[in-house]
C-alpha cells in the first residue's frame, strides 16, 4: 500500500528541512549575541561645538551628560535645552544605525524585514 502525504523518507524531517532548522537556530543565536554586544556599546554625540556631550548605551539609555561651563547660561536655558536635545537625538540615531547595520548581516539587507 502506498503512503499518502507527509514527508518522504519516513516520520522524520527530510535532510534539507533539518539543515534549515539548524541554520535558523544558529542565526537566531548569532542575532542574540550581536544584540547583547550592541547593548554594551556606548555612543557619544556633541552639540554646540562640543559645549554639550552626551553618551547613550545600546539599550538607548542616557548614561552621561557633560556640559562645558560656557553652555550654562542662566539667561538662556532654552539654548542649553536645545543643545542637549540635539546631542541626545544624534547619539540615539547612532544606536539605530549600528543596530540596523548589525541586523542587515542576518537579513541580507532586506530592508523592511520579511515580505509577509
Amino acid at each position: 500500500m502506498a503512503k499518502r502525504g507527509g514527508f518522504p523518507g519516513g516520520m522524520g524531517m527530510p535532510g534539507n528541512m533539518n539543515n534549515l532548522m539548524k541554520q535558523a537556530q544558529k542565526m537566531q543565536k548569532q542575532m542574540e549575541e550581536s544584540q547583547k554586544e550592541l547593548e554594551t556599546k556606548e555612543f557619544t554625540a556633541t552639540a554646540g561645538g562640543g559645549a554639550v556631550e552626551v553618551t547613550v548605551n545600546g539599550k538607548r539609555e542616557l548614561v552621561k551628560v557633560k556640559l562645558e561651563e560656557e553652555a550654562v547660561d542662566p539667561d538662556d536655558v532654552e539654548m542649553l535645552e536645545d543643545l542637549i536635545m540635539v546631542a541626545v537625538n544624534d547619539a540615539l540615531h547612532q544606536v539605530e544605525e549600528s543596530t540596523a547595520a548589525a541586523m542587515s548581516r542576518f537579513t541580507g539587507g532586506l530592508g523592511g524585514g520579511f515580505p509577509f
